[in-house]
């Protein structure tokens, strides 16, 4: 099940089912995809915001439709996995309309599965690179996260043993759609599936005092949230002005642009595809903007019971507890 609505999202499901028309059915589904815009006002087409429900391990394949409300995409894919991104083009005929509404508030999982591998680029926003006493990358800075960190939207974030210095990172990611080795920086977008908000969790003390390495204190279990949902290129207009937030117990602490990137998306796709070969449903998280825990003063990292929320234009708002070690 979906965490209770805050009290934000319960004043804008008054205001709207009061001023659009919108019943507050629909208006809590709306909020269940994120959305930042009114009934009347929907955003992107049909069979552009894709997404994955259900218990943990047993995901089906859904829609978000113009109105915000579930859909299940079962009767035409069995998952949103690296054949289906190979192929989301078959999508566009399906009347999303005619799909059967999926009642009640499902839990909604990483908007991709089969994932074959984790890339991360870092210092990628030079005001972050700031805050982290970091000279500005020339070329990208890759690292790995392991796949096993990838969850859901809304799944608490758990702490891992020994941990001391949680933090949290708003991050654009990009999900490959096509194979990809020595793409040219011109064809690269051609090779991506879609966009989706993610948080790159991390361990400071793991990643800079456990003998080198960031995958130590990026790869715990959890430590990839990914979603609300997947949106396809062809519904985002330019993926260099999106805006992009974090927030931790409602206080606003990232407050960026993907203008601000130093290596853009279509760049670090072409570069990545330069050392290894990208396959359908392979993930890059592009690097975060300053505001992290770590660069706070006094340094403010996270603890159980606070709540991450991340968010970034046009593809959704999640939000993370945080649970004690196991």
């Amino acid at each position: 099940m979906m965490p209770p609505l805050p009290p934000t999202a319960r004043r804008w499901r008054r205001v709207s089912a009061a001023e659009t028309g919108c019943s507050p059915r629909r208006a809590a589904a709306r909020w269940l995809a994120t959305l930042t815009i009114a009934c009347a006002a929907a955003g992107a087409a049909d069979a552009h915001r894709l997404v994955r429900f259900g218990p943990a391990g047993a995901e089906q394949p859904g829609v978000i439709d113009e109105d915000g409300a579930l859909r299940s995409l079962a009767a035409h894919i069995d998952d949103l996995n690296p054949a289906t991104l190979a192929r989301l083009s078959d999508l566009d005929s399906i009347d999303v309309d005619s799909l059967p509404l999926v009642p009640g508030e499902p839990r909604l999982g990483a908007p991709v599965t089969g994932v074959g591998k984790i890339v991360a680029v870092g210092f990628n926003y030079s005001d972050h690179a700031a805050e982290m006493s970091r000279e500005l990358p020339t070329e990208p800075v890759l690292f790995m996260k392991a796949v096993t960190a990838l969850s859901g939207p809304f799944d608490p974030v758990v702490m891992p043993r020994g941990g001391v210095e949680l933090d949290y990172e708003a991050e654009l990611v990009i999900v490959i759609g096509r194979r990809a080795s020595y793409v040219s920086q011109a064809r690269a977008l051609e090779h991506v599936a879609g966009f989706a908000a993610g948080n790159d969790v991390s361990e400071r003390a793991f990643q800079r005092e456990r003998g080198g390495q960031f995958v130590k204190g990026k790869s715990a279990d959890t430590f990839a949230p990914l979603g609300p949902y997947l949106v396809t290129t062809d519904a985002v207009a330019d993926v260099q002005t999106l805006d992009i937030s974090s927030a931790v117990n409602g206080e606003p602490r990232q407050r960026s642009n993907t203008r601000h990137m130093i290596f853009g998306a279509a760049e670090i796709v072409s570069y990545v595809s330069s050392f290894m070969t990208l396959e359908p449903g392979d993930l890059i998280f592009t690097g975060t903007p300053a505001g992290v825990g770590a660069a706070q003063t006094p340094p403010s990292f996270l603890k159980p019971g606070d709540t991450v929320e991340i968010s970034i234009e046009s593809l959704g708002t999640q939000r993370q507890r945080i649970s004690p070690p196991p």
